[in-house]
């Protein structure tokens, strides 16, 4: 049995490698990023011949993984929170085709917004999809519930979901490995209409996912990730759902609860559980990781039985993460006063690194808009994001993933002109490539910088789905060659680039600018590989 210290995700990872996957499709996002960067970088993968890579979305991502469980494989499929938003067409369909070969989606969630959007709560996406949810609240329940997800998954032919939360997927902790399985064989479906969701076969299908949801809760009832821990005091009861049970047992030394606490890992929510404690105890607390999902369930519509507390009352903040110390307020526990950070420490906001290619990209789009006025550039989800802090203030919009190119679209056809679209090399495969259609069929007068660094910047320097086809996708779409200019994001080139961006903003079409240079962190980091390489040659 060897013992580990594991992050959340390598634990999910490993965890993978050991129940006998084939095969990992993700894209970038933190804090999924490390699960399929363990599995990348595992000699126990590459031996066991496990397929590994990063997909050109979130979406092509669930696909890819749903394809391998169709040939009868273990597959799992890994995302943030709002990467789900882009998968959930293959997402919610997949539970009503079902999975051959077990197939479990990862969803990382960011309360508190670390590096994210939004705090959205993937548990709302496996209740509207209507699958099994796990959620670990160590890294030893991420490692064993990985075994129990897949196994769960082939036994009713559906995918389950693990939503774990940035403090499980970015803090480490010892984690036992347990007996490695074989990968299944190839072996296509039993039912060769499964995969068909053609209305005939869909309705049976649904009624089956329907008929299923009573097993589901049955499973959830009888699980291990389920306990009902008993307590002498009933004037509280208490349900703590995945990390937010370390925080509760965080608040008391000898990790004894004085209150009946129901600790849940696993939906649908054990109803029958919940029921016994809130009949039990004169209030409820409930302690959960984003959206007060089973504080709404108890409260119901009309909130006229006993207390229940949480994030709607007050009790605890409706927005952020929970933390040690938010519970304690909870409980009524006396807590102690937080030191403040002193005034002599400076603050230190995100910043595009020193000698970033965006930076000099920046610089001249500025200057080109000068005589324009601002408020006309749309802008992207990564590194290039940061041209809003100072000294830039370069761009204007952040929404999500693609909304640039298409934005910039819609308020040129609105008459706001000239639009820029300020869009990343990855994240225009990701979602740009089509909103770059929809303008050259419209012949929108749009002009498109690609900020080509040749890598996933953001999130750690992933391989980019777009190194060396740019152009060729830009002219694939449809852009005029003419007006696809590739350019230099460097100090000796401002003047030229200046020129060359009032030149295609003038253009009364769809233009694409590509500054091009490698991103300077992969690159220090290429040229310490290339130098340690060279020293071992040596």
């Amino acid at each position: 049995m060897q013992k580990l210290m594991l992050l959340g995700d390598e634990a999910i990872a490993q965890g993978a490698i050991d129940a006998g996957m084939s095969g990992i499709y993700a894209y970038p996002g933190t804090p999924s990023t490390e699960i399929t960067e363990y599995i990348l970088q595992s000699k126990d993968a590459k031996e066991k011949k496990i397929r590994a890579g990063w997909s050109t979305n979130e979406k092509t991502a669930v696909e890819g993984a749903l394809g391998m469980s169709y040939a009868g494989k273990r597959a799992m499929t890994c995302m943030k929170h709002v990467g789900l938003n882009v998968a959930a067409d293959a997402f919610i369909n997949s539970s009503i085709t079902g999975v051959n070969g077990g197939l479990i989606v990862v969803s990382a969630d960011d309360p508190s917004m670390h590096s994210s959007q939004n705090e959205q709560d993937s548990r709302f996406y496996g209740n509207f999809a209507m699958i099994p949810i796990l959620e670990p609240s160590n890294q030893q329940e991420a490692y064993d519930m990985v075994h129990y997800g897949f196994d769960l998954s082939e036994k009713y032919s559906i995918p389950v979901m693990m939503r774990i939360t940035t403090r499980l997927a970015h803090s480490r902790a010892g984690v036992i490995r347990t007996k490695s399985h074989e990968q299944n064989e190839v072996k296509l479906p039993s039912n060769p209409n499964q995969f068909i969701l053609l209305p005939g076969n869909a309705r049976k299908q649904y009624k089956t996912l329907l008929s299923n949801q009573a097993l589901f809760e049955m499973e959830a009832a009888n699980s291990g990730f389920n306990q009902y821990i008993e307590g002498t005091d009933k004037k509280m009861g208490i349900i703590a759902c995945g990390i937010s049970f370390n925080y509760l047992m965080e608040n008391y030394a000898d990790r004894v609860v004085p209150y009946p606490v129901l600790r849940i890992g696993q939906y649908p929510v054990p109803v029958d559980q919940v029921r016994r404690l809130y009949n039990e105890c004169d209030s409820v607390l409930v302690l959960e990781e984003g959206y007060p999902l089973i504080e709404e369930l108890l409260r119901g519509m009309l909130n006229n039985g006993k207390t229940v507390r949480g994030r709607l009352d007050g009790s605890l903040p409706r927005d952020g993460e929970l933390s040690p110390n938010l519970v304690a307020k909870a409980l009524g526990h006396e807590v102690a006063k937080e030191v403040s950070v002193p005034s002599i420490v400076a603050n230190r906001p995100p910043a595009l690194c020193k000698g970033c290619p965006h930076i000099f990209s920046y610089n001249a789009l500025n200057e080109a808009m000068a005589e324009v006025g601002k408020g006309r550039v749309f802008a992207d989800i990564g590194c290039y994001t940061l041209g809003f802090m100072e000294p830039y203030h370069a761009i204007d919009t952040c929404v999500d993933m693609g909304a640039s190119i298409t934005m910039a679209k819609g308020a040129a056809d609105a008459g706001l002109l000239p639009a820029i679209a300020v869009i990343g090399d990855s994240t225009f495969t990701h979602s740009g490539m089509t909103g770059l259609l929809d303008a050259v069929v419209d012949n929108s007068p749009i002009t498109v910088f690609i900020l080509d660094n040749e890598t996933t910047g953001m999130t750690g320097g992933q391989d980019s789905n777009g190194l060396g086809k740019l152009e060729a996708i830009c002219r694939g779409l449809g852009v005029d060659p003419e007006h696809i200019r590739v350019v230099s994001p460097m100090p000796k080139s401002h003047d030229e680039n200046v020129r060359i961006i009032k030149e295609e903003i003038a253009y009364q079409g769809v233009s694409v600018i590509i500054p091009r240079r490698e991103c300077i962190q992969t690159a220090a980091r290429r040229h310490k590989a290339d130098a340690k390489l060279k020293g071992k040659e040596a």
